[in-house]
């Protein structure tokens, strides 16, 4: 088993890599979060002007303002396309920074286990050093007693 001092170097190197990973992880959740909330923008806007335009029909429009109007809605959509893409993008990158923030806090963790255990197994080990030393005490106080020169 590992020594003590590496195991607690491993287990800072380990709790350093998570924290970094963490770290990757928040900052992907909020890129992810700005590239929705645009998405969502963007969406709110195409919804407002297809109500307006719609609005603008049941009063009547020219053939010039409707074509401008389907000419703009094919540019949001466009653009709601390519920010669809940019979302997934994101949320890609979110599960690989989830999965290696899991790596990295589960490879911590099993420092921590070795840790734990090489602990109680030293603990096992100075109790049975302290068992054995009482032991030949004894003995050595039971043999002096029967031969006392």
């Amino acid at each position: 088993m590992a020594t003590p001092s590496a195991l607690n170097t491993l287990i800072d190197l380990a709790n350093k890599a998570t924290d970094e990973a963490a770290k990757l992880l928040g900052a992907a959740l909020r890129t992810g979060e700005e590239a929705n909330q645009k998405l969502d923008l963007l969406m709110q806007y195409r919804n407002d002007y297809a109500a307006r335009c719609q609005a603008d029909l049941t009063a009547g429009i020219s053939t010039t303002h409707f074509n401008n109007f389907q000419v703009f809605m094919q540019k949001l959509d466009h653009a709601i396309a390519g920010q669809q893409k940019v979302v997934g993008e994101a949320m890609q990158r979110v599960a690989r920074a989830r999965a290696a923030w899991q790596a990295c806090e589960q490879k911590k963790m099993s420092f921590v286990t070795l840790a734990g255990r090489a602990s109680k197994e030293d603990a096992r080990r100075e109790l049975w050093r302290d068992q054995k030393q009482n032991d030949e005490h004894a003995a050595r106080r039971v043999l002096h007693k029967r031969n006392p020169s």
